[in-house]
């Protein structure tokens, strides 16, 4: 039996991201969109593109969530893009006004599913995503690590002139100029990539990586990133069904972990068929750990603008 995952908005990343799974063959899409006939012309798009890519995977395109009904996974991507000079955090009420009414949706047609969060502000949407649907913290996760690590690893590949394979990157925090790369703990072989670059060098690619979504925006001047967000939160999906329990960074609320309770940041998790199985607390510098607990109070800001009750 085929899973099923829906994901909700079928603009560039949720349409990339239906495409990606639907060619995996492992999951039935349902994608869904308040314009109509946006999501049912991408759906039939992509569901034509089945016997060339050798997937019997079925893809429905819809407005109406009953269609979405027992997915086994949700993912929302809903919301409005980061324009040129815009942050992230600037987007806050807006999206929490298009996420609120979209969680609601999802947890009255599928109570038992996973929900992976991918409209930004990343971290804030999760937790709202967490507060209305009131599912347990391992079923409510945001998709920001593993994006923010395929940059740091495609920039230092490039530079070390190495496969993308062969690098690992430690990337911690919120999704967004707060967010915390950790060179002391980022390899290449298994050689930190301290010992291969200088400081200086290090210190652009960090800086290069953090600021890696607005050199998009910038470039694209009317949207932003899609294609590596959708392999990423592909990533996820597959973790998930294939039980691979992958370590891999995701935005997840803390309780106590880091040192830091009642707010979502990303750190690295167990990622399985139960969602997040369990959080890795890696052992941080005196200066990592405060610039964590900094990133983790910039989210928690974002959090109280939405004043959840």
């Amino acid at each position: 039996m085929h899973h099923k995952v829906s994901v909700i908005g079928a603009g560039n990343v949720g349409a990339t991201l239906a495409q990606r799974i639907a060619e995996k063959g492992y999951a039935d899409v349902v994608l869904v969109d308040i314009i109509d006939g946006l999501p049912q012309g991408k759906g039939l798009d992509i569901l034509q593109a089945g016997p060339i890519t050798g997937s019997d995977a079925r893809v429905i395109g819809t407005n109406s969530y009953e269609e979405t009904a027992n997915s086994d996974i949700v993912v929302i991507t809903s919301g409005s893009p980061r324009k040129p000079g815009m942050h992230r955090d600037d987007m806050v009420l807006t999206n929490m006004n298009i996420v609120k009414p979209v969680t609601e949706q999802v947890v009255k047609y599928s109570p038992k599913c996973i929900i992976i969060m991918v409209t930004n502000p990343l971290d804030a949407m999760t937790q709202l995503a967490l507060h209305i649907s009131k599912f347990p913290r391992n079923r409510v996760f945001g998709q920001s690590g593993i994006l923010d690590t395929s940059r740091f690893r495609t920039f230092l590949a490039q530079e070390l002139s190495v496969s993308v394979e062969d690098v690992y990157a430690c990337v911690l925090g919120g999704h967004g100029d707060t967010m915390v790369p950790i060179p002391r703990l980022t390899t290449v072989g298994g050689v930190p990539i301290t010992e291969l670059l200088p400081q200086e060098t290090v210190n652009k690619i960090v800086e290069r990586t953090v600021k890696g979504g607005g050199e998009i925006v910038a470039l694209l001047k009317t949207g932003s990133a899609f294609y590596a967000p959708a392999a990423a939160t592909a990533q996820m999906i597959e973790c998930i069904f294939l039980d691979k329990r992958r370590i891999l960074p995701c935005a997840v609320y803390l309780e106590g972990e880091y040192g830091i309770r009642g707010v979502v940041v990303g750190v690295p998790v167990k990622l399985g068929k139960n969602g997040v199985e369990h959080i890795i607390e890696l052992k941080l510098t005196l200066e990592e750990s405060a610039a964590l607990k900094k990133s983790a109070e910039a989210a928690r800001e974002l959090v109280n603008i939405m004043k959840l009750k």
